[in-house]
């Protein structure tokens, strides 16, 4: 941890709000509007932190941010790659591995999260942690992200909490599991030597009969079904088709979902209307997909 460089974080980050348009950030744009950047309390609110901190950060007479809260902050003034470097360098912290090993989607694709819109869609690791969702997501599946341990990843999730089972129709089971587990022996033997994806296999080896099975079989080649049922607890099964964009060092995917018949449409419109409430997240019974 380095000197925190006060003052210029405070310039950075007074000029990065102000040069960012709402819609950049899903935030509509009233006709009351005077600037054409975000306000402070915008900015507290997209990154999850207090309107006084964020004036203290701009005044420069702030605490040293935490690597927590710079991520959050990165996410909020929608910072490219770089940007989100300097950001940390200004604040004494050091940039995060460029291989994304802290668990930071790439700037790109969060843009990509916003311009979706109503669309179910997320940006989730080669190994299954997801690192970013937009609204329409966490409303379909719940809020998966800042999970701890190996819950982070949802295959160690499938295979060692029953209760995340349920999010897939019974009869879609054994593919789902099959799908999981041939991912990851794909990302493991991409990252050759990764101790963070030996030591997820290794414990899954440990607590699951049902994946030590399934990993003994060594499948590669697993079909895939781009058509896939999510079943809400508030609005019942959804059909949903699922696309996969893929990061260029295939280590982080866009998953898009997308409904596959006016019913599943119907269903999301409702999702919409019902909100948030009372929905069962990963962080509370762990109902999980990826």
């Amino acid at each position: 941890m380095g000197a925190m460089q006060r003052e210029q974080l405070a310039d950075f980050l007074r000029r990065r709000r102000e040069a960012i348009r709402p819609a950049e950030a899903g935030i509509a744009a009233g006709p009351r509007r005077r600037t054409a950047g975000l306000r402070r309390e915008e900015v507290a609110m997209l990154a999850g932190i207090s309107i006084d901190y964020v004036v203290r950060l701009e005044q420069g007479r702030s605490s040293q941010p935490s690597v927590q809260l710079l991520v959050a902050l990165g996410r909020a003034l929608r910072l490219s790659d770089d940007e989100r470097d300097h950001l940390f360098r200004l604040a004494g912290h050091q940039p995060p591995p460029a291989a994304g090993v802290a668990g930071l989607a790439r700037a790109g694709l969060i843009r990509m999260l916003d311009l979706l819109g109503d669309t179910p869609a997320m940006v989730v690791s080669d190994l299954g942690e997801v690192l970013a969702q937009n609204r329409a997501s966490l409303l379909l599946i719940g809020d998966h992200m800042g999970l701890a341990g190996y819950r982070r990843y949802s295959i160690y999730r499938w295979f060692t909490e029953p209760s995340v089972r349920p999010v897939h129709p019974v009869e879609d089971h054994d593919q789902h599991s099959r799908r999981l587990v041939a991912d990851l022996r794909a990302a493991v033997g991409r990252r050759a030597g990764d101790p963070v994806a030996a030591g997820l296999v290794e414990r899954l080896l440990a607590d699951s009969d049902d994946f030590r099975r399934l990993w003994e079989e060594h499948e590669v080649g697993v079909r895939r079904a781009d058509r896939k049922t999510i079943v809400h607890p508030r609005v019942g099964p959804i059909l949903l088709d699922c696309e996969t964009l893929v990061t260029p060092d295939l280590g982080q995917q866009l998953l898009v979902l997308t409904p596959a018949d006016a019913e599943a449409r119907e269903r999301l419109d409702l999702l919409r209307v019902l909100g948030v409430e009372e929905f069962p997240s990963a962080r509370s019974i762990t109902s999980a997909d990826r």
